[in-house]
C-alpha cells in the first residue's frame, strides 16, 4: 500500500495582500486533490537550523496525488501569483507507513 503524500512548506510573504490572491486560487487543486491542511501557520520555535516566517504541512491521499496536484494547470497558476510576493521552500515527500518507534 503506497503511503500518503506530504507538501512541507516554509514561506515568507512579502505582500499580504496580493498574496491571500495565491490562497484563494490553490483552493480548487487542493479540493480536487484531496488535500488536508495538517499546519497552517500556527505558533512555532525554530530550535536548529534556519526558519521562515510561515509553515505548512499538507496532506494528500497518496504521494502521487501530491505531485499531481503541484503539477497540475490550476496549482500552476497559483504559482504564478504566489511567486512575486514571496519566497517558499517546499518538498514533497511520501509518508512513512512502516514500523514505529
Amino acid at each position: 500500500m503506497a503511503g500518503k503524500g506530504y507538501w512541507i512548506g516554509r514561506v515568507d510573504v512579502d505582500d499580504l495582500e496580493r498574496y491571500k490572491l495565491y490562497v484563494e486560487a490553490n483552493a480548487a487543486p487542493f479540493r480536487e486533490y484531496g488535500a488536508k491542511f495538517l499546519v497552517r501557520g500556527g505558533r512555532f520555535e525554530c530550535v536548529e537550523g534556519t526558519s521562515r516566517s510561515r509553515n505548512v504541512v499538507i496532506e494528500f491521499p497518496s504521494y502521487e496525488q501530491a505531485m499531481a496536484c503541484y503539477r497540475s494547470p490550476g496549482y500552476q497558476a497559483a504559482i504564478a501569483l504566489r511567486a512575486p510576493v514571496s519566497v517558499i521552500d517546499l518538498i514533497i515527500i511520501e509518508g512513512h507507513e512502516g514500523a514505529q518507534p
